[in-house]
């Protein structure tokens, strides 16, 4: 994913008190939205919003965290490299461990403080791991001069592969 160089906002907005919800006890529930601008998850998450409504749910183990959010993730396309913008929706549903979180991969440590960046990092990051194209038939870069074919032919010359020749014809006679 493409770093955001300037302008974002850190994961502190992702890190929950929940210290109500697990003094309140088994059956709580509580709702929140989040609308956040750009935002760095993690070193290698960059994100240009999130939104969403998220519950928090207390259970007997822990907090329940649910919720569809919104990722805007900046990009680049796989074939020409030009920078895009895309939207992902994730679904979430995790449980936080609390009072033993040796349990779980996600838990609320003893200060009450529950951590969602870690999370939605897993979830960014598998939603962003097909790729994306700026646009369906993209036709990349030259692999000799690197200008970009959907502005238009090079004038490098680049040879064609000997196996493509028969389909260049093809091309060629269309």
């Amino acid at each position: 994913m493409k770093q955001v160089t300037n302008g974002y906002i850190g994961d502190r907005v992702l890190k929950l008190n929940v210290g109500f919800l697990l003094a309140a006890g088994p059956g709580h529930s509580h709702e929140t939205e989040f609308d956040v601008p750009r935002m760095r998850i993690s070193d290698d998450v960059d994100l240009a919003f999130l939104r969403g409504p998220l519950r928090l749910s207390r259970t007997k183990e822990g907090i329940l965290v649910q919720g569809d959010l919104q990722l805007g993730i900046e990009d680049e396309c796989y074939r020409c490299l030009k920078p895009i913008e895309r939207e992902l929706e994730v679904s979430i549903e995790e449980l936080y461990a609390y009072p033993d979180p040796n349990d779980s991969e996600f838990s609320i440590d003893e200060d009450a403080m529950l951590d969602l960046a870690p999370l939605i990092r897993a979830e960014a990051i598998i939603a962003d791991a097909r790729g994306a194209l700026c646009q369906p038939d993209c036709k990349g870069l030259c692999p000799q001069c690197g200008r970009n074919w959907n502005d238009g032919p090079c004038d490098c010359g680049a040879d064609i592969d000997s196996r493509f020749a028969k389909l260049k014809e093809l091309l060629d006679k269309n």
